[in-house]
């Protein structure tokens, strides 16, 4: 038997390394009631900003059991990495944020962390990243959000210019930082939420977050439905019919609205096509099946307070392909004109698991 499908068959009877995972969360969740110590919180934290080493390993073919097929429901496979480092905070990436050429990126990791750089490319596909560097979210006074105790969960990130938003997934906090005054080095300010965020279920909060962005065609009048508001996505927060809560904040509607959920998955990201499609990144997992993800696209001009929206599944994936803890996603366009979505794995600093980055392009 191949490495390759040796691998693939621990990873699905053994739940994608997901043990690991469901116990760092049991331990987690545990410390609500009696804190670890600071070092337990923050194992994998960024202390300073730091170049890093990562290696790339290309990923030929997304379906390793049918090297021919590219199409994968409406997407088209471009390329994929898998991302090692030997510095040890490299890992736990939950969000990223590409660019317009699709180079330059900004991603958060899950422990409080920035990463940067660039990724490189050969012939149109992937062919590692160059330049990263990591550095540790600050607060409002200038020092890394890990010292607050539970703040480190960063799990989402959105970006307007020169404006990002952080999300905090334990806390249910949003941080807005302002990378004019010093880019990763930049104090992030506490973001006014809803009542109904602060709610959400621990360990299960805000967990994406997408800007709908002003002036969309520089003064033609063409604004996107929901200029200016930021959208915020839970990842399990259930209305009363079990649907998953959103909610608007800013913007000429605020409010909360829910996302009907099926076949049980959960919200992990989304992003705002430059068409003006919002895509949402999901995942489920089970013990029998292992992970699986899917992307479905959702009409943003349905979304308003009070609403319930759904929309059709884009694409479907399974342990089957090569897929991991898929955390992020972003897109960009193409000179050519064509979309493509890239999205990145969270390894949550796990053995049995994989920090990998791939790009689809949009076929339909």
């Amino acid at each position: 038997m191949s490495t390759h499908r040796s691998r693939r068959s621990f990873l699905r009877y053994a739940a994608a390394g997901f043990s690991t995972l469901a116990v760092s969360r049991l331990a987690q969740a545990q410390a609500a009631a009696e804190p670890p110590p600071r070092a337990l919180q923050v194992e994998n934290a960024v202390v300073e900003p730091v170049g890093v080493e990562v290696n790339a390993r290309a990923i030929p073919h997304f379906e390793p059991r049918d090297r021919t097929r590219t199409r994968f429901g409406s997407l088209e496979y471009r390329s994929g990495l898998v991302l090692t480092s030997p510095y040890r905070g490299f890992g736990g990436l939950s969000g990223i944020r590409l660019d317009a050429r699709g180079e330059s990126f900004l991603a958060v990791s899950d422990q409080g962390g920035w990463f940067t750089g660039r990724i490189r490319y050969s012939g149109g596909k992937m062919a590692g990243l160059a330049d990263v560097e990591a550095a540790p979210l600050l607060g409002a006074e200038g020092r890394p959000i890990t010292e607050k105790r539970l703040w480190w969960d960063s799990e989402s990130i959105a970006r307007d210019g020169d404006v990002v938003y952080v999300g905090l997934e334990r806390v249910n906090q949003i941080l807005r930082y302002d990378f004019s005054k010093g880019g990763t080095r930049a104090r992030g300010e506490v973001v006014p939420v809803p009542a109904g965020v602060r709610k959400l279920p621990f360990n299960k909060g805000l967990e994406a977050l997408v800007v709908v962005p002003k002036d969309k065609d520089k003064g033609k009048g063409r604004n996107l439905p929901l200029a200016g508001t930021l959208i915020a996505f839970s990842e399990r927060g259930l209305d009363a019919d079990g649907n998953l809560t959103a909610f608007l904040i800013g913007g000429p509607t605020p409010g909360q609205f829910s996302v009907r959920r099926t076949e049980k998955y959960d919200i992990s990201d989304a992003v705002l096509l430059p068409s003006g499609e919002l895509l949402i990144l999901e995942r489920k997992f089970s013990w029998f099946t292992g992970v699986n993800i899917r992307i479905r696209s959702l009409p943003l001009k349905g979304i308003a307070p009070g609403a319930l929206v759904d929309g059709p599944a884009l694409f479907a994936a399974d342990l089957g392909h090569e897929v991991d803890n898929m955390e992020g996603i972003d897109a960009h366009v193409t000179p050519e004109g064509e979309t493509v979505l890239t999205l990145i794995s969270d390894d949550n600093f796990s053995m049995l698991q994989r920090t990998l980055l791939l790009q689809f392009t949009l076929a339909e």
